[in-house]
């Protein structure tokens, strides 16, 4: 009976600590939502001090790789409206403004908000960062190829991202 009661009770501190973890992440978030400039200057930080450790331990090559392509999705995403007005469209002549004031007018909404970009781009280089410590990721490549499979894979997803984009 004792020991069920300070299983509980321990439970609920472990529950506790980590909720009053989580509002404590939450706060600082909510402080720095309005310092856009500061946050982003962070972020470009992170990513500097990342590819400071790549380039002088001359490994993970693989992080570096995966990185870069996640952040490529996140700014593609960042990037592309959340409403495709090519499925809206009701004749062939495109996207129109409003023309008279019944007509609804939606702003450019992006997908991917800015706030969420800047979020995930600061986690993953701090979460690529971190794995660079560890020699399980330093999966022996030829780098140059890795390079290579980037901008080509960059090149073709900015030419059908450019492509969809004037097509409407």
């Amino acid at each position: 009976m004792m020991n069920e009661e300070n299983d509980q009770s321990s439970a609920n501190g472990g529950i506790k600590f980590f909720s009053r973890i989580s509002q404590v992440y939450q706060s600082l978030l909510d402080q720095w939502t309005p310092h856009t400039r500061v946050r982003w200057g962070a972020c470009i930080l992170c990513i500097l001090v990342f590819l400071l450790r790549i380039f002088l331990k001359h490994g993970w090559y693989i992080v570096t790789y995966a990185l870069g392509i996640y952040h490529l999705n996140l700014f593609i995403a960042f990037l592309t409206p959340k409403i495709d007005p090519s499925l809206d469209l009701d004749d062939d002549q495109g996207p129109e403004l409003p023309t008279r004031s019944n007509e609804e007018f939606r702003p450019f909404i992006r997908r991917l908000p800015e706030f969420k970009f800047w979020y995930a781009m600061t986690k993953s280089t701090i979460i690529g960062l971190i794995c660079t410590f560890f020699d399980v990721f330093n999966v022996p490549v030829f780098w140059p190829i890795l390079v290579m499979y980037f901008i080509t894979l960059f090149c073709l997803t900015m030419k059908r991202q450019i492509k969809v984009s004037t097509d409407y």
